[in-house]
């Protein structure tokens, strides 16, 4: 089997066929998860690099792997009759794209692997026009968990200059840590969090009055919510840190 022929029919697997990827996407377990998944698939990172090293045209190379990739995502959830499977199934997918697959590539360190990753940007956009996904390496998926992932909360109190070891942010980890992290329920919003807070944040950095953002942000969701945990009103502050990340969501993570 040649090289080429190995990669594409690798790589769409990759990515539809990561094991519970929200599941282990925790700090205990995503580092194992995230070694056995590079250590599965690394016969196809090596296919990948290889092909591109033999083939001619290269950036056609590249162009039919992203593609293969993301039209085999596509298909995938066409085979699911139910909306709100697809829906539930699209953002495994981006999961598995942002923290496994693209990690995985950028890993191997071959000449390949980050322009690849530029044309699977192209492509997961072009099939899924709704979604704004970008590459990063497990180091910065990993460093994540030690910064407990608290995008928008750090770069607004950064906007307000507060320290990363302010009250506030220290207030905010220890609530999501010791309340949220304990429930079904709050769980379910802290994975949504990690899945769509950085995208959100790089759309309103890029704003011209992203610092009126983050200011109106503080004043009408973090402010509150901290005054909520000072007054043990931790439910309060989950409903309204709940309404925060579905707001946030619909103004930002669409936008293109």
């Amino acid at each position: 089997m040649s090289f080429y022929t190995t990669a594409i029919e690798g790589l769409p697997g990759m990515l539809l066929d990561v094991e519970d990827p929200i599941g282990n996407f925790k700090r205990k377990r995503y580092p194992t998860a995230f070694e056995a998944y590079y250590e599965q698939h690394l016969g196809t990172l090596e296919a990948l690099e290889n092909g591109y090293q033999q083939v001619i045209d290269k950036e056609q190379y590249l162009t039919n792997m992203a593609e293969a990739v993301a039209s085999g995502a596509e298909e995938a959830l066409m085979r699911e009759k139910k909306k709100s499977k697809r829906a539930n199934l699209l953002v495994d997918y981006n999961l598995s794209l942002v923290v496994y697959l693209y990690p995985a590539v950028l890993k191997y360190e071959g000449e390949s692997g980050k322009l690849f990753s530029e044309k699977l940007c192209v492509a997961w956009k072009q099939h899924f026009p709704d979604t704004n996904v970008s590459p990063a390496t497990f180091e910065q998926i990993n460093g994540g968990f030690k910064r407990k992932f608290c995008y928008i909360t750090t770069a607004a109190c950064t906007t307000l200059g507060k320290p990363d070891d302010c009250y506030e942010l220290n207030c905010f980890r220890n609530y999501r840590d010791t309340y949220l992290l304990t429930t079904d329920e709050g769980e379910a919003i802290v994975q949504e969090y990690y899945d769509i807070a950085p995208t959100i944040v790089k759309h309103i950095n890029r704003a011209e009055n992203s610092r009126e953002i983050y200011a109106s942000i503080w004043e009408e969701y973090l402010s509150p919510c901290l005054h909520l945990i000072e007054e043990d009103r931790k439910e309060d502050c989950q409903v309204l840190y709940t309404k925060m990340v579905r707001n946030l969501e619909k103004e930002y993570f669409y936008k293109n």
